[in-house]
């Protein structure tokens, strides 16, 4: 979401222009100049501004709902966050899950359409960050799980070649429990980020209902209002398959993802420093050391508490959603064309498609056991186990015209 207060302020104090507003928010000009020609035709607000006024009131005065939630609040009944987060804060033990199924109680007795668990955890976290910016916010038990990169790496050796390269550290953490996992990387693509989000989800024994990141080309295409960010396709899949919702952090705001930027900053200044004393050979070897230092340090209790990491990750896991049946598998994709013998040749192998689709253009997605072949329009033509060897062909004599199965007869 813009800051709409702030821009309205030095819209109307200092009468900067579209394109200032733009460079000093980091938004486009476009959105700006759009907001400013709604906030003007409001007749619900204008300037000089309420007191005390938040972004999340102005937008709701100016388009009648919140900027990217699709207007939503016509077709489903509307939580009253304010007492959710009173509930939160000022009963023990509160959970979402609890206040949720009191909501989804309240809908039916009204006959209102609810939302579902995890919309109504990821609409309460926004609510909060627009609401209470400045503001500790205890952190909800099961809730989210926060990711990062370290920014410490640590050097990887050839035993042959004696070539330097690098490993990138992983870091996750659930912000009730502080319980932290991290995993050394060699590459940060979009396959090896899906594993190491995969491990993480393993390590906890479930999935929190929002998973907050960074703005990573791995997990963000682009996130100029926040509250709609453009998220990478593989992430978003892979969210959706987990049932769990991607809330990218504010750029530049370390503060919306402060449980894993202080995860960082323990494991940097701790045992980070044994770590880079050592040489490593594998990626395997660094992992190894790195858990068992990592198991130590979730064992270990907090200064002054009785009680570790573990210990209070033993009582959040129960409130985190199950892990699917299977773990969701990174696709590969590209575009082909079908040739005139019809198959399209992907990753030096040929899979035969529908005559139909002769001299067209397809989609494949695959996985490391299944190449999918779509339309351009979405739609799946023929799935396929993945060849075992390159220069495989794997033909369905369905997909032939009939000159071609009488040849091959």
């Amino acid at each position: 979401m813009l800051d709409y207060k702030n821009i309205i302020i030095k819209r109307y104090t200092l009468n900067l222009s579209f394109k200032e507003l733009a460079e000093e928010f980091g938004a486009s000009k476009s959105g700006v100049n759009d907001f400013i020609r709604a906030f003007e035709k409001c007749d619900k607000l204008s300037y000089p501004l309420p007191e005390g006024i938040t972004n999340y009131a102005i937008s709701e005065l100016v388009y009648g709902h919140v900027p990217g939630s699709n207007n939503r609040s016509s077709e489903y009944e509307q939580p009253d966050f304010e007492w959710v987060f009173r509930q939160m804060n000022e009963r023990k033990n509160m959970t979402l899950t609890y206040l949720w199924n009191r909501y989804q109680k309240d809908c039916r007795a009204k006959e209102a359409k609810p939302y579902q668990y995890r919309q109504f955890c990821e609409l309460y976290n926004k609510w909060c960050e627009e609401n209470y910016e400045t503001l500790h916010i205890p952190a909800v038990i099961g809730q989210k799980m926060e990711v990062d990169f370290a920014g410490k790496t640590f050097e990887l050796i050839d035993k042959i070649s004696g070539e330097i390269t690098s490993i990138v550290v992983f870091v996750a953490v659930l912000p009730y429990s502080q319980y932290i996992y991290a995993e050394g990387m060699s590459s940060t693509r979009e396959p090896q980020w899906i594993d190491v989000n995969n491990h993480a989800l393993k390590y906890f024994g479930g999935v929190p209902a929002i998973v907050v990141c960074d703005n990573c080309k791995q997990a963000v295409l682009t996130n100029r209002d926040w509250i709609d960010p453009d998220l990478n396709k593989d992430y978003a899949e892979w969210a959706d398959h987990n049932h769990t919702v991607i809330l990218p952090a504010k750029v530049r705001k370390p503060r919306y993802k402060s449980s894993v930027e202080n995860a960082v900053g323990i494991l940097e200044k701790g045992f980070f420093h044994d770590l880079e004393d050592n040489c490593y050979f594998s990626l395997e070897q660094f992992n190894r050391d790195l858990w068992k230092k990592l198991d130590a340090l979730n064992h270990e209790n907090f200064k002054k508490k009785d009680y570790s990491r573990y210990d209070k990750w033993e009582e959040e896991r129960h409130e985190l959603m199950p892990l699917p049946s299977m773990q969701y598998q990174y696709m590969e994709r590209k575009t082909a064309k079908v040739s005139g013998d019809f198959h399209v040749r992907f990753d030096n192998a040929y899979y035969s498609v529908d005559k139909a689709f002769l001299h067209k253009s397809v989609m494949i997605a695959a996985t490391a056991d299944t190449v999918n072949i779509y339309s351009l329009m979405g739609d799946l033509i023929v799935s396929w186990r993945r060849a075992s060897h390159r220069g495989e062909w794997l033909t369905d004599p369905r997909h032939l015209p009939d000159s071609y199965k009488q040849m091959s007869e």
